[in-house]
């Protein structure tokens, strides 16, 4: 697929907690899609795809997450919270300030989160779900129990980030660590050096540090998540089934953790479901497989 420059309007829409900045395409009254990006990437992974489903009279919304890009927070009160329940409830308020009562989702690493926990928790609104990974929701009450060496020794930017030398060292080379994990993540994307210098702006976000020391933080048990949203953490602390038709695309390449032969996940999907492991593909999966992802999407869209 040929890279596409995206025809996107940026908006913004304030929520409870956020100006949520978003690129929009394709005629308003279409179907609505949302695409959301992880750690550390930004809208540029859905260029590929944006426009295409936008020239297909879908309306898609690619939001900046929260601590990314021009997204900024309403005020100094609010916390600076990377807790997964954060990541959904902004989702959902996003939604809720668009008026959009159920769209198709696709997401990955942190997008992904936030697509999985609203698939869970909020099945009427969400029509499809295409997630990098699968269950994609996090169980912190196991989080301390020790993983096999291959797979801890992946996790040493978690680690970092549990330290005050991680928070200096994310403060100081943000960029210099993001495309380091973009190396080590996708290590045969070919154009991902190439394409790394559009999406690097979007770290310079004044929240960008204090939002992803706490996610990662707080995934362990090491930081104390947003009061407001503990009712969510508590619905999650029972790893809820997502009952809405999903599709999981895998990275066979993926640096920060090979697809397991065997699909662990299966078990906590309980409609439509089905798993594709993608060869070649690492993390970054929309941007490095757009037509595989489009596919999915375009399948869940046509049910």
């Amino acid at each position: 697929m040929a890279t596409l420059i995206p025809a996107a309007a940026l908006l913004y829409v304030r929520t409870s907690m956020l100006d949520v900045a978003y690129e929009t395409h394709g005629p308003v009254h279409g179907e609505p899609v949302i695409l959301l990006h992880g750690f550390p990437y930004d809208p540029r992974s859905y260029d590929e795809i944006a426009p295409v489903l936008a020239q297909r009279g879908y309306r898609v919304l690619v939001p900046y997450l929260r601590g990314y890009g021009p997204t900024r927070f309403i005020n100094d009160q609010v916390m600076r919270s990377g807790q997964q329940a954060a990541l959904a409830k902004d989702l959902l308020d996003f939604m809720d300030a668009l008026a959009i009562p159920c769209a198709t989702l696709a997401g990955y690493d942190w997008g992904g989160r936030a697509a999985c926990i609203v698939a869970a928790l909020w099945p009427e609104r969400v029509r499809g779900l295409v997630s990098a990974d699968g269950y994609n929701i996090q169980d912190i009450a196991k989080s301390p129990k020790p993983r096999a060496p291959a797979t801890e020794h992946r996790l040493w930017y978690q680690y970092y980030f549990h330290t005050q030398r991680g928070v200096d060292g994310l403060t100081a080379n943000r960029r210099e660590l993001c495309q380091l994990l973009w190396a080590l993540w996708s290590p045969s994307w070919a154009r991902g050096p190439s394409l790394y210098g559009h999406t690097a702006p979007s770290f310079d976000s004044p929240d960008f540090v204090a939002v992803v020391i706490h996610s990662y933080r707080h995934r362990f048990g090491y930081a104390p998540g947003d009061p407001g949203l503990e009712f969510i953490e508590q619905a999650l602390a029972l790893q809820p089934p997502i009952s809405v038709p999903s599709i999981s695309l895998c990275g066979a390449d993926d640096g920060v953790g090979p697809p397991p032969e065997e699909d662990d996940d299966v078990e906590h999907f309980r409609s439509f479901y089905r798993r594709q492991v993608l060869p070649g593909v690492g993390h970054n999966i929309p941007q490095e497989a757009p037509e595989a992802t489009l596919a999915a999407l375009l399948e869940l869209l046509h049910r």
